[in-house]
């Protein structure tokens, strides 16, 4: 398992724990985050924008191409914002941190 500490726009902290291989997205969707993620992790949307702390960016695998031509679409991205479809959680990662933008809406739980 890998443990994530998930960050509300009101600065709620949520903590959660995933299996290893999934997406962040899968582990924000079944932590109740308000992530949407439209293309279901295809990189075709921008709806699963998360800004990843400081220490833990470096971290990651680089983004692709495709991935940062989606954030150039998501609102209130910040140097360290990826797609959380697009980071894989391995037990590297066991602590990553991640912020949900304030911009951020799941329209299927409203």
């Amino acid at each position: 398992m890998v443990k994530v500490r998930f960050i509300a726009a009101n600065g709620t902290i949520t903590e959660a724990e995933a299996e290893a291989g999934i997406s962040l997205l899968e582990a924000a969707q079944a932590a109740g985050m308000p992530l949407e993620g439209t293309c279901e992790g295809q990189m075709a949307c921008s709806t699963c924008h998360v800004v990843i702390g400081a220490g833990w960016f470096d971290r990651l695998k680089d983004s692709s191409e495709e991935e940062e031509d989606m954030l150039d679409l998501a609102a209130g991205v910040t140097r360290t914002s990826r797609l959380s479809c697009q980071i894989l959680l391995d037990p590297e990662l066991d602590g990553l941190e991640a912020q949900i933008p304030p911009e951020s809406r799941d329209m299927q739980r409203l």
